[in-house]
């Protein structure tokens, strides 16, 4: 592993591995793992089915009041657990749950009227800490895992995301000054705008690829990009903007949109010798930001040259977005109407 590779992992490592239990979709797939536990444990214990229903009641009752208890602590307390170091942390979100457990025991045998020393309390009493002390040090464990999964995706991403940098920077600085010297002689004022457009792209390009930045500021960074690009192709790039009060504040990973506009500009415009266009498309709805941009697609018949791509711009941006949204991103291509299109999706206000 390179030291960036390692310097990723233990950034990420830091962090807590407990989840966000203040989500919806963490709240949904717990419910429906305690449901599927209580009916694991009923159907290996009823001796009969004429008993069944009863027993699957009781249990589902103990169990979905656990779990939601449970989560419902864990989530005023995660900001808490994430300071402290991961053993420490699931220790506690694990004494925690066994808390809960046995508080909501002891709740059904005074609600059951059973008296805590019979051999029924005292069976109920240990079924609930035992099960609640494996499931829970179980699901612990996969959180914990998932988690460092993440931060070795993480890093080998950011890895292919200086690798992308190294092999675009020479083919789009060297296109770059060429337009500031041919600016240079005809339009010097313009020719100072397009440098200071190539020096804020190169600035973001060479900082740290974990920088976190926002959508506004990727916005403009774009903007720039696609100025240089209109100098030098001139009347054969047209460009469509269609944003719709989108949050400028939203926070992202830094230089997700500019490889995709690069893309568009390298296989969609520069390969035609008739004018192209590009459109970028914005909008919010319903806790999610939607950018979708889309390039016409040169015909056979004026195509200068056809080029192969690797995909590696695409599947690193998407790599990134999986890895700081936790998978609730989405990054899709495909055509529509004869056009190339990347659509990218992800959610605001965003609660790591």
């Amino acid at each position: 592993m390179t030291q960036a590779e390692t310097g990723a992992v233990r950034e990420s490592q830091s962090g807590s591995f407990l989840p966000n239990f203040c989500s919806i979709r963490v709240v949904f797939a717990l419910v429906i793992t305690a449901e599927l536990l209580a009916l694991l444990l009923t159907l290996a214990g009823v001796q009969s089915l004429n008993g069944f229903t009863n027993e699957l009641s009781m249990r589902s009752l103990m169990m979905q009041w656990i779990a939601l208890v449970g989560i419902t602590l864990l989530c005023l307390v995660r900001p808490r657990l994430a300071r402290l170091s991961s053993a420490i942390a699931g220790m506690a979100a694990w004494v925690l749950i066994l808390c809960v457990s046995l508080i909501t025991a002891l709740g059904a045998l005074w609600l059951l009227h059973e008296p805590l020393t019979s051999s029924r309390g005292l069976a109920l009493l240990v079924e609930s800490l035992g099960i609640s002390a494996i499931v829970t040090a179980l699901l612990l464990r996969y959180l914990y895992m998932q988690h460092l999964w993440r931060g070795q995706v993480e890093a080998e991403s950011e890895a292919r995301f200086q690798a992308l940098q190294s092999r675009i920077r020479p083919h789009f600085l060297f296109n770059s000054m060429n337009t500031i010297a041919n600016l240079t002689r005809a339009d010097p004022l313009l020719a100072e705008e397009v440098v200071q457009d190539l020096s804020d792209l190169f600035r973001a390009s060479l900082s740290d690829s974990r920088r976190r930045s926002t959508l506004g500021d990727e916005l403009e960074l774009v903007r720039g990009y696609l100025r240089i690009e209109g100098q030098r192709l001139g009347s054969r790039l047209r460009v469509v903007w269609d944003l719709e009060e989108l949050p400028e504040q939203a926070v992202l990973p830094s230089l997700i949109l500019q490889p995709l506009l690069e893309n568009a500009v390298y296989h969609g415009i520069e390969t035609s010798s008739e004018p192209g266009t590009i459109q970028v498309t914005g909008r919010y709805r319903r806790n999610k930001v939607n950018i979708s941009i889309r390039n016409s697609l040169p015909r056979a018949e004026t195509m200068e040259v056809r080029r192969q791509g690797n995909a590696m711009a695409l599947e690193n941006t998407r790599q990134r977005l999986q890895g700081f949204f936790h998978d609730e991103s989405q990054l899709t291509i495909g055509e529509v109407d004869g056009e190339y299109q990347v659509r990218v999706v992800f959610p605001y206000p965003w609660i790591p």
